[in-house]
């Protein structure tokens, strides 16, 4: 029997068993095998979502990850098909050397295609491009009981928007066909510079997002008083020359799970401190391969370790444009204040691209994200705390990333989710969905 499959968070703690496929033609009668079997079940990437959306209540899940091949490529126009089990550091390694790139990647290159989709992945670049979704031409879904069908804008146009960001609830998306991004070089060119304060934050991102691809801020979560919200902004954009090198980082591992989580108050402050000021106060131009640049963490096999046994929670908000400066100074005292929070807390601004998904995350606004170390405290004290700012911002959290949001804020800031819900395969459930539409 294979290992049980958890959420990257590690909470809720619910080991999935996972039913996986070798071939793609095997799939149909492997599904309706599992749902005869266990009643419901849910698809599983490679288990990068970060609370319970992956999970099913069954327990029982549809491991995506050994369909994980290449079906077609046009390398004229950047045009790629691939099973919904690739990974985004596959999908490079192909379209890199051949002067191709993702329009949109996340934090992670090791989510899957069809994990992309599902959750609408958004970027450093969401100002410019969008979601992940706007480059998905089309894409296979299938249903138990049911022949296969093609979803695109065109085709099956309902199901195509509601799966994007639909979290895996209206069938399986098995093969996908992606518009690629044309590059010169895998490099990218950076600007750096630290800010002192939000306000700064705000002004250095008025000025600077329009004119780069990319965009994004570390903040300092404990930083108070008049340093509330200092940070550094990075932006960035593809070389013009250079090479086309796929990345190969050595990558460092956490060996073990350690009983308590590392991550703490005094370990915290002094990295954040030191991080800081080690960063320069003028703008500073560099270059940067593309892997630290878009994927400071995956240098760091099984990072999720580090947060103990009680696994962490990610807390991502977004709040609209209209009231984001005051919401975020106010998360942030929030955070400061509980002494809690994480190395990469980023901050960044999410553009007016809009996504073809029901339920995509992004708006107009300002987005935070930071992990915290699983405890009462954070269920019963902090999280209620923001969920509160947010609330009242007229800000969402990010499903992806939640593990604990209300079914009241849910449906409030997610108003499509009965267009979802209609559209929802009966056989596919989530821990996710159940516990926000109770």
């Amino acid at each position: 029997m294979s290992a049980p499959l958890y959420s990257w968070g590690r909470f809720p703690r619910t080991p999935q068993r996972g039913h996986g496929c070798i071939w793609l033609d095997e799939l149909p009668g492997h599904l309706d095998k599992v749902i005869e079997a266990h009643r419901s079940s849910l698809p599983y990437g490679n288990g990068r979502s970060y609370g319970d959306s992956c999970l099913a209540t069954s327990n029982q899940v549809l491991h995506m990850r050994s369909l994980d091949r290449l079906i077609d490529a046009d390398w004229d126009d950047g045009v790629l098909t691939v099973e919904a089990g690739v990974t985004l550091a596959e999908v490079l390694t192909v379209s890199i050397p051949r002067g191709w790139f993702l329009p949109v990647t996340p934090g992670t290159q090791f989510a899957t295609v069809g994990g992309a989709i599902a959750n609408d992945v958004h970027g450093k670049n969401h100002h410019v491009r969008g979601t992940f979704g706007r480059h998905v031409r089309s894409f296979g879904l299938l249903r138990p009981g049911q022949p296969g069908i093609t979803c695109s804008p065109d085709a099956n146009a309902s199901l195509f928007s509601a799966s994007i960001g639909g979290l895996g609830l209206t069938g399986i998306i098995h093969w996908a066909q992606l518009q690629l991004m044309p590059i010169r070089a895998s490099q990218i060119d950076t600007t750096t510079v630290r800010f002192a304060n939000l306000a700064e934050f705000f002004a250095l991102s008025d000025e600077l997002d329009e004119k780069h691809e990319y965009s994004v801020a570390w903040v300092d979560c404990l930083a108070k008083g008049a340093d509330t919200g200092r940070g550094v902004f990075i932006v960035g954009d593809h070389a013009p020359y250079g090479s086309l090198d796929v990345g190969r980082r050595t990558k460092l591992s956490v060996p073990l799970t350690p009983p308590v989580s590392l991550i703490n108050s005094l370990s915290l402050g002094v990295f954040n401190t030191l991080y800081w000021r080690l960063h320069p106060s003028q703008r500073r131009l560099g270059r940067s391969d593309y892997e630290p640049f878009f994927y400071p963490l995956d240098r760091v096999l099984h990072w999720n370790r580090i947060y103990g046994r009680r696994g962490f929670q990610q807390y991502q908000c977004v709040i609209p444009t209209a009231n984001a400066e005051a919401a975020m100074a106010e998360l942030l005292r929030a955070i400061a204040h509980a002494g809690q929070g994480s190395f990469l807390a980023v901050l960044k601004r999410c553009g007016d691209v809009r996504s073809p998904g029901l339920l995509s995350f992004p708006m107009p606004g300002t987005s935070l994200a930071l992990d915290f170390p699983h405890s009462e405290q954070l269920e019963n004290v902090l999280f209620p705390r923001l969920d509160a700012i947010v609330r009242a911002a007229g800000g969402r959290l990010y499903p992806a990333k939640d593990a604990h949001m209300s079914g009241a804020d849910f449906r409030q800031a997610y108003p499509a989710w009965e267009r979802l819900e209609a559209l929802r395969d009966p056989s596919l459930m989530s821990r996710f969905w159940s516990r926000v539409l109770s």
